[in-house]
């Protein structure tokens, strides 16, 4: 094989705008081969660009027409899709998250495990970014020491109720299985275990339908413990406006903040430990120094991990964002909202069969009836700088 026949099946906001960058050509040894979606109408441009079109996900899987599928549907739908996709023997790559519930990725990755010759990737495209990256080699090069304590305030989410209002599916427990933590937030969550690994406990205090109109959780406050004794606070909503983006890091040589574009590190001249137990003053700070990290804003990486998806199938390169690691970020997203609807600490790894009851439970009982509005087109790809 010189060259990937790929199909997208999906083509809403994040579909589209990954047609636009694989029609563009910038993704090398990759064609758009074929396109699926329910609606006949958003298939018509596709058509007239020699794309082939197909309005059933099955049939398209099992055409013969593509060696590779892009998942970018709705997220209960990526499970199913995503198993007759590997079952089919094709590659897959999912948008994120790769299941809407951890459950469900577990049974996606048993397949996938039958399966290792296929290349199984998940869309995370903020590990390709410079300032996670810088994070990353400072985390494990050391220069922080042991850490001790996280806060992170992504609270620039903000939304409005024609946004909600644009979907049937959108901020429902059937339709989208959650709120902020499940749409808006995968992405800091896959940064957060991806850097600082998964907590041991998780204890979360929820609102649902706080700002909006909407059933599921747009608030959220989260506490976490890690297995070294740090400990940590995640803050998200979309309803809080300026807002705020806020990731900060302490370790015991130092403090790493990234907010407004920049990426401060406050350096300790010796640990803060070593410090308060051989200082001879009561208020003796260890001596510091500040850095600015360089760091660059890109935009939109997607189709930097769908040429390193295109590379690892061709020459066998590593994935950088491996589709059985999206695992952890739904994990998170959904033991912080079990967590807050039971209102109790849970323990991690969390119980993937209680939180699906939980879910169940909720789309069973849900009464909440949703007015779909059409609303004018807009540009979303800001989102995906944060």
């Amino acid at each position: 094989m010189n060259s990937v026949r790929l199909g997208l099946i999906g083509v809403g906001n994040i579909g589209a705008h990954h047609a636009e960058y694989l029609l563009a050509n910038k993704v090398s040894r990759c064609k758009l081969t074929g396109v699926c979606a329910r609606t006949p109408d958003k298939l018509a441009k596709f058509a007239e660009r020699g794309v082939k079109t197909f309005t059933d996900a099955q049939a398209f899987i099992k055409s013969g027409e593509i060696d590779a599928v892009l998942i970018a549907t709705p997220h209960y739908e990526h499970t199913s899709i995503g198993i007759a996709a590997l079952e089919a023997g094709l590659h897959v790559m999912v948008e994120k998250p790769i299941s809407a519930h951890k459950a469900d990725a577990e049974r996606l990755i048993a397949v996938r495990k039958k399966h290792p010759k296929q290349v199984f990737g998940a869309m995370f495209q903020l590990r390709t970014e410079s300032r996670y990256a810088e994070i990353k080699k400072l985390i494990t090069g050391g220069q922080l020491g042991e850490i001790t304590r996280f806060s992170w305030i992504v609270t620039d989410w903000f939304r409005t109720e024609a946004y909600y209002s644009s979907g049937g599916w959108r901020a429902t427990w059937k339709g989208e299985g959650g709120g902020v933590l499940i749409n808006q937030c995968l992405h800091q969550l896959d940064m957060l275990q991806w850097l600082l690994g998964m907590p041991t406990r998780v204890r979360s205090f929820v609102k649902l339908g706080r700002y909006h109109n909407i059933e599921v959780e747009d608030d959220v406050t989260a506490f976490f413990e890690f297995k070294n004794g740090a400990n940590g606070v995640f803050i998200a909503t979309t309803g809080e406006a300026p807002g705020t983006n806020r990731f900060e890091i302490v370790g015991t040589m130092g403090k790493l903040v990234l907010e407004n574009d920049k990426l401060m590190f406050t350096r300790n001249a010796v640990s803060m430990i070593e410090q308060s137990k051989t200082a001879k003053l009561g208020f003796q700070k260890p001596e510091t120094s500040k850095l600015e990290i360089p760091i660059s804003i890109e935009p939109a990486q997607h189709a930097v991990l769908m040429q390193n998806f295109v590379d690892a199938i061709l020459d066998g390169v590593p994935l950088i964002s491996p589709g059985e690691e999206g695992v952890n970020s739904i994990e998170l997203a959904n033991v912080m909202l079990y967590s807050g609807l039971i209102n109790q600490t849970v323990d991690m790894p969390m119980d993937s069969a209680a939180y699906e009851k939980k879910l169940k439970e909720l789309i069973a009982g849900s009464k909440f009836e949703k007015k779909v509005v059409q609303i004018s087109n807009e540009d979303f790809t800001s989102s995906f700088t944060r």
